[in-house]
């Protein structure tokens, strides 16, 4: 047995928007109690015949889009047809008010020439209407067409943002990584008995970090708990040259941060000032929020050699600018500090609740 093949529904017929049948509902209500005022006939008699001359008119609007031939645009079709059925629904009102009388009201000049009045009255307004019902459509359309448009580029600018923050991360990850992996060869190549505990935190630590890394939810207190791992592991290579603090408002701590962004003004602190100094120094980590604006502020202090005159900002520190413009808008900064005697502070300004 053979299958059946379903048969192709049937197209549907447009049918008027509620606010294009209340426009007409509207005008024709005023045009009829005009003409009863004018002419002195009977209200309904009058209303009977203007309602169904613009309901056929408004049918005929509506399925011109549909019916129209290939070679025709659809407002010149739109256009045509309420032209042409503006005569015959005048004619059809005629023979259904008229009847038997119709043969006598066609040879009645006073009654003929209000006949063809309605029908240019008909013409005139279909004509009217589907010019202002044409523009508002196209008005809809291009604001449909904006809105579009809108969407698919902040499309476009979330995929290029994820993109960028991605190679930002690729950039950070072996950067840190190396730098971390080299304190240890040094310690290694020094003999220090350290080397031992040293490398075994360095594996602990890397196993805690490695997951999130590109972790793009990352929090605040995920960031300062990688903080502190990772200064404990340079006091243990250092414990003698270098003490630290870890703090931050309680209240920020479920904050969405970019990963790795404190870690690296810490590492960059160890690498440039805590290191390089003979005595080593302190380096504190803390923040505050205004609790008025929710402005945030995070710095990273440090009392070591402190920033040359010759030095430049690296590689870290333009992936943190660019990455808290990612995170929070172009309105987040990063601020450089020299500190009185020698040392360096930097910290972080940006709002929360600001969006790129």
């Amino acid at each position: 047995m053979s299958p059946t093949t379903p048969s192709p529904r049937p197209a549907s017929i447009p049918l008027p928007t509620a606010r294009q049948a209340a426009v007409v509902a509207v005008f024709t209500l005023s045009l009829s109690w005009l003409l009863h005022v004018l002419s002195g006939t009977s209200y309904l008699g009058v209303f009977g015949r203007i309602g169904f001359i613009g309901a056929a008119l408004l049918m005929a609007y509506s399925v011109a889009g549909a019916l129209r031939p290939r070679w025709m645009g659809l407002g010149p079709a739109r256009l045509a047809a309420v032209v042409l059925t503006a005569p015959v629904a005048a004619l059809v009102t005629a023979l259904v008010t008229q009847r038997s009388h119709f043969i006598a009201y066609l040879g009645d000049t006073q009654t003929l020439v209000g006949h063809f009045l309605m029908v240019f009255l008909a013409i005139f307004f279909g004509v009217l209407f589907s010019l202002v019902a044409m523009r508002n459509e196209r008005r809809e359309r291009e604001r449909a067409d904006r809105l579009g448009v809108e969407l698919e580029k902040n499309r476009l600018e979330r995929e290029l943002l994820d993109a960028r923050l991605r190679m930002l991360h690729a950039q950070i990850e072996p950067h840190f990584l190396f730098n971390t992996l080299s304190n240890v060869e040094a310690l290694v190549a020094s003999g220090s008995p350290n080397a031992g505990p040293v490398l075994r935190h360095l594996i602990a630590y890397l196993r805690a970090a490695m997951p999130r890394l590109n972790d793009a939810d990352a929090t605040l207190e995920t960031e300062l708990q990688l903080v502190r791992s990772y200064l404990e592991l340079m006091q243990l290579r250092m414990p003698d040259r270098l003490q630290f603090t870890v703090a931050a408002p309680a209240q920020a701590r479920a904050l969405r941060f970019p990963a790795m962004a404190l870690l690296t003004l810490v590492e960059n602190a160890i690498r440039h000032g805590i290191d390089p100094n003979i005595d080593g120094g302190r380096i504190d980590v803390g923040g505050r929020c205004d609790d008025t604006t929710g402005a945030m502020v995070l710095w990273v202090d440090d009392t070591g050699k402190g920033m040359s005159e010759t030095a430049q900002p690296g590689t870290g520190l333009s992936n943190l600018r660019t990455r808290l413009h990612a995170f929070y808008g172009d309105g987040a900064r990063v601020d450089l500090h020299e500190v009185v005697p020698h040392g360096m502070r930097v910290e972080l300004h940006f709002h929360p609740g600001d969006k790129p």
